[in-house]
């Protein structure tokens, strides 16, 4: 062997930038084993303890769903599916690829030990990747509870180096494997702020700093208080009216003859008279949402009292079709939409039983009713034969579906009603999940659908139920549904401003 050279000394390369690393990493593991936490003590253990399996960030989400508001709730659901998706990563994947020991206990004082101490493999951390999964998913649909999760997350990583359970790279590298998990979900999920529906065509509106001019009528039954009063804060000179629903229509008149800017807050079927009565009189429309779908607003963009406060500040509105149906001389108006056959036998159905037991009692019970009957509510006629079917759905606008997402109106201005059939056959329960399990699908074995302008029915037999916007009217004989481009003028936030 030349003396020049030593063939047993390790040459550089990944293994020994890995021992570096790994040695870098336990100094770090033993100068926070050997500082002084004040104040940490009772509170970081337990903490810790917390979020086995997920309990604190269930709990939490239950927490932030419990705030009714509908950006809380999306962000509590994408919070738990990217924690979801960021355990299955780290429980089927990580722990089992780097199989890393636990770090020796010996420098952590006995105080700050965990009682019951992990027995998995030590790479990645698993808690830090859930607080970092949930953290990010809530932030991603909702920044204010991201704010508000954050400082609880950050905690919880960093008490699985206090309490010497890991080393502060497995931390790094769970918090980032779920950040990537929040991520992921969004790429299959898009947030409700990447489809912002488009800005056109605007309308030229009052801007109302004060609400002055505004006069906003609140249906009392849709339990609507606390959002008027958040309304009112924002804009103390609105004139509000809040009164029982069967008032509501008389008050919406004559809201209208002396208002600027006519205000509703209530659910579907309110709404839908205000948007009627807003297109006779010619005024511009603000919908607070007040109900329990409220998709009209919500597709709009305005899912508050701020949203709707700051478009009215600001004078911001755009112009949205609605539709129209007539049939045997009976006309009505819809900004949502309007459907025949199983859903306004359910509406009728609903209607009588909700009396008696209550609201969702009364939709199971009208469900069971109208799909064990043994007939279709509806037939058509194509080519010389007559088919069955149990649905005919017609949205103002067409409805998309967003990654697995349910399908909302992107735009409410295309000109095109989105019209679904669900053929008839046995089993309408099975073929109505199947379409809505097909969504955006033009064909499908139990559903078919197409966009139009416009549509005729002909032939449709006497007391054939029609629903609209909640509402619920026979018609018969002739039926046509028509588009009104872009005829109503309503306020919502402008993306950008």
């Amino acid at each position: 062997m030349s003396p020049d050279v030593d063939l047993t000394s390790r040459r550089p390369g990944p293994r020994l930038l890995r021992d570096r690393l790994l040695a870098l990493d336990s100094c770090l593991f033993e100068f926070a084993a050997g500082r002084n936490w004040p104040a940490a003590e009772p509170v970081l253990p337990r903490l810790s303890r917390s979020a086995n399996h997920g309990v604190l960030w269930f709990a939490t989400a239950a927490a932030m769903a419990a705030s009714r508001t509908p950006r809380s709730r999306r962000a509590a659901a994408r919070g738990l599916a990217s924690l979801t998706l960021a355990s299955l990563t780290i429980n089927t994947l990580g722990k089992r690829s780097v199989r890393r020991t636990r770090p020796v206990l010996d420098p952590v004082p006995l105080v700050r030990q965990l009682k019951r101490q992990p027995i998995t493999t030590s790479f990645p951390s698993g808690h830090s990747a859930s607080a970092a999964a949930f953290a990010t998913g809530v932030a991603l649909e909702s920044p204010a509870w991201g704010a508000a999760v954050a400082p609880i997350a950050w905690s919880v990583a960093l008490s699985r180096v206090y309490t010497g359970v890991h080393f502060p790279s497995d931390v790094l590298a769970g918090a980032a494997l779920g950040a990537g998990a929040a991520f992921a979900v969004r790429g299959l999920v898009p947030t409700r702020a990447q489809v912002v529906p488009p800005a056109r065509p605007r309308a030229q509106v009052p801007a109302l700093p004060d609400g002055e001019g505004l006069v906003m009528v609140a249906n009392t039954a849709s339990g609507t208080a606390e959002r008027v009063r958040a309304l009112h804060d924002g804009l103390p000179l609105a004139e509000i009216l809040e009164c029982e629903p069967t008032d509501v229509r008389a008050e919406l008149e004559k809201a209208a003859a002396r208002a600027t800017v006519l205000g509703v807050c209530g659910g579907d079927g309110t709404v839908n008279a205000a948007a009627e009565i807003a297109l006779r009189h010619g005024v511009p429309l603000a919908v607070l949402p007040g109900g329990t779908l409220n998709h009209f607003a919500y597709d709009l963009g305005v899912e508050g009292a701020r949203d709707l406060t700051r478009a009215v500040q600001q004078g911001e509105a755009v112009r949205v079709d609605a539709g129209r149906f007539s049939s045997d001389g009976r006309e009505g108006v819809f900004v949502n939409a309007c459907s025949l056959g199983v859903y306004p036998e359910l509406v009728r159905e609903r209607e009588r039983w909700s009396r008696r037991i209550g609201g969702w009692p009364a939709g199971v019970v009208g469900a069971l009713r109208v799909l064990r009957a043994d007939r279709h509510p509806l037939e058509a006629e194509f080519r010389g034969r007559t088919r069955p079917l149990w649905l005919l759905f017609v949205g103002n606008g067409t409805y998309h579906r967003m990654g697995l997402t349910p399908g909302r109106r992107t735009d409410l201005a295309d000109g095109q009603f989105d019209v679904r059939v669900v053929h008839g056959g046995r089993r309408p329960a099975l073929r109505l999940l199947a379409a809505a399990v097909a969504g955006p699908l033009t064909r499908s074995p139990a559903h078919a659908a197409v966009q139009v302008g416009r549509l005729h029915l002909s032939g449709v037999a006497a007391g054939t139920l029609l629903a609209y916007d909640g509402e619920v009217t026979d018609v018969e004989g002739e039926v046509t549904l028509e588009k009104l481009p872009e005829a109503l003028t309503v306020y919502r936030p402008l993306p950008g401003n």
